[in-house]
This record gives structure tokens, sequence and C-alpha cells, in this order.
């Protein structure tokens, strides 16, 4: 894996995660808003920066997709990723694990290891 995508992947990780929370507390705070008469609209706040959060997320995910060479299947899921609550978590954990295997394999070649 060259710079270039272990850095796109990396960036797409590092926003995977807040995405997620923002997405799951931006839920909460909206079912809370309908559902129990409150003065503090937190709602209102959250979604806007879930909204840049989300925006970011789809910029890293086209640049990870573009750079990774992933096929449609792989970049669909990490696209539904962001859709899904809590798909953040799924998606850094799944990210770290390509980009660790990705950085053995790199060193396994390097050093002249043959997988069997």
């Amino acid at each position: 894996m060259d710079l270039k995508t272990a850095s796109a992947i990396r960036r797409l990780r590092l926003v995977s995660v807040p995405e997620g929370i923002s997405w799951i507390v931006l839920a909460t705070c909206t079912v809370i808003k309908y559902t129990v008469t409150s003065s503090v609209d937190v709602a209102r706040w959250l979604g806007p920066i879930h909204g840049v959060l989300f925006i970011l997320y789809v910029i890293f995910w086209l640049d990870a997709m573009k750079r990774a060479k992933w096929d449609r299947k792989t970049a669909a899921r990490y696209f539904a990723y962001s859709i899904i609550p809590g798909g953040g978590f799924v998606a850094e954990r799944k990210l770290r694990r390509e980009s660790e295997d990705a950085v053995i394999a790199d060193r396994a070649r390097k050093e002249g290891i043959v997988n069997a």
C-alpha cells in the first residue's frame, strides 16, 4: 500500500467515528425533541455538525475508494456504514484491520517472505 492510499484510508477512519457518534446523538436528540417538551433544541445545533461530518465522510470515502481501488461491493458497504446508526464504528474497525493487513503484507514482500 502506498503512502497516499494509506493516508486516504486513515482520513476515512478518523472521520468515521465522529460521524457515527454524531448520527447516534442527533437521532437521540431528535427523538427526545419530539417526545418530550423541552425548551432546549439540541438537534438544531447538532444537525449542521453531523451534516459537515457526513460530507467529510463522503469526500474521504470517494478518495479512499479511488486510491484503494475498491470493487463496487466494498465501496457500497463502506458507504452504507455512514447511513446505518453506529456504522462508523464498524467502518473504523474494518478499515483499521484492512490497513494493518496491508502493512504486514507490504513488509513481508519487502523482506522476501512468500506466502504459501
